[in-house]
């Protein structure tokens, strides 16, 4: 299981904080804080997996070694550095880390796909794409999509979605928005949000 999907600057500003499982806020910032010195502290010929701090490992309960194999207590930190951008999973003994590092290489290969050669402002102006991919991704911290056409497509289907009522306002108002057609604001000024 997937526990938190992180991604970081080179100068440790979260550009993306998605946890599946509940943490208190102070402990989430010591957590993304330690993780991000760990991280950033390695050379480039480092592997690509850290144990979990000890910061998280003591928040989380499991009495023996046996029952800490076998449940979903994090343990892992698997991680890459694309240009300015870290890209971090948070997962249990249960997932192969070779597979969380092809799963950031999608992840990465669908924004570079969705923006044309994705940047850091990318990520901060259109959040909610990032988001969108990865919850086209991950689920309740579980991979349901690795297909980098299907996930794609689905953002984009998201996208059309989401615009079509603005759109039909201003090509003319369509019939899920009659009822607001007599409905002026201030200054006689169409209201052009979403409905």
């Amino acid at each position: 299981m997937i526990n938190a999907v992180l991604v970081f600057n080179n100068s440790g500003q979260p550009r993306l904080t998605k946890f599946y499982t509940q943490l208190d806020t102070s402990v989430q910032q010591r957590l993304i804080s330690e993780i991000f010195t760990l991280v950033s502290h390695r050379p480039n010929s480092a592997c690509n997996f850290l144990p979990l701090p000890p910061l998280l490992a003591n928040s989380t309960s499991s009495t023996s070694s046996t029952a800490a194999q076998h449940d979903d207590t994090p343990s892992l930190i698997t991680y890459r550095h694309y240009a300015t951008l870290y890209f971090i999973m948070i997962s249990t003994s249960t997932e192969s880390p070779l597979a969380l590092l092809d799963l950031i290489q999608v992840f990465v290969e669908a924004l570079d796909r969705l923006f044309e050669n994705v940047c850091e402002l990318d990520l901060i102006f259109n959040f909610e794409t990032l988001h969108a991919t990865l919850a086209e991704m991950v689920v309740g911290g579980v991979v349901i999509e690795t297909s980098l056409d299907k996930i794609v497509d689905g953002v984009r289907i998201q996208g059309k979605v989401a615009k079509r009522p603005v759109n039909e306002t201003r090509g003319g108002l369509g019939a899920t928005a009659s009822g607001l057609a007599a409905f002026r604001g201030p200054a006689d000024v169409a209201w052009s949000g979403r409905l």
